[in-house]
């Protein structure tokens, strides 16, 4: 029986940038297939009690920074802990991964992901600017223009509300979450664990 196993991911989340390219390699590693459902962290919010960044807590604002600065030296992934382009419209950005999925499968969709979040977190580049989105897939060797098209669909916008609908359903509330075999995973900090599952 293949395993699979699904990942919920938001591409402006620092968390999912700081997992993603781990994850990817583990699924890999363990021939692992990855069911991607990138999905609107802002309305998953609204239904599970969190909170948009600028309305937390100060001290919680604070601590994000010392754990984002603390996670990318221990894993030595450039970041910005304050990007130029943060907060940001994260909707055309996913929606242009799944357009990528459904034209050219999972791994270019993974691929385009990495470069997306490494736009956001480590080169300051603005993912809801249109012409960037296309400049980003053309660096995957993907056509920017038609992808940047598909993505603007009623079937790509369907797409992205199902995998919403998905995570709220999955009890998902943060990003990045993973679900295998029945049991959940949140965040890039649980990789471990997710890893002792691909094992058994």
């Amino acid at each position: 029986m293949s395993k699979v196993c699904e990942y919920y991911f938001a591409p402006q989340s620092p968390w999912s940038y700081l997992g993603h390219q781990r994850f990817v390699d583990l699924a890999k590693k363990y021939e692992v297939k990855i069911d991607a459902k990138p999905f609107d962290l802002g309305k998953i919010f609204g239904v599970s009690g969190g909170l948009p960044l600028a309305k937390r807590a100060p001290q919680r604002q604070a601590y994000r920074l010392v754990e984002m600065q603390r996670w990318s030296e221990f894993l030595g992934l450039p970041m910005n802990l304050q990007p130029t382009f943060f907060p940001v419209a994260a909707d055309p950005a996913a929606k242009l991964i799944i357009a990528a999925q459904l034209a050219n499968g999972t791994d270019a969709a993974m691929s385009l992901t990495q470069a997306i979040m490494s736009a956001v977190w480590a080169d300051q580049r603005n993912i809801a600017d249109p012409d960037t989105l296309v400049a980003l897939a053309l660096d995957c060797e993907l056509d920017g223009k038609a992808l940047l098209k598909s993505s603007e669909t009623a079937s790509v916008q369907a797409e992205y509300d199902r995998f919403t609908n998905d995570a709220s359903a999955a009890n998902v509330f943060g990003a990045p979450w993973f679900v295998y075999q029945g049991e959940s995973y949140w965040g890039q900090d649980r990789l471990d664990f997710l890893e002792r599952a691909f094992q058994k």
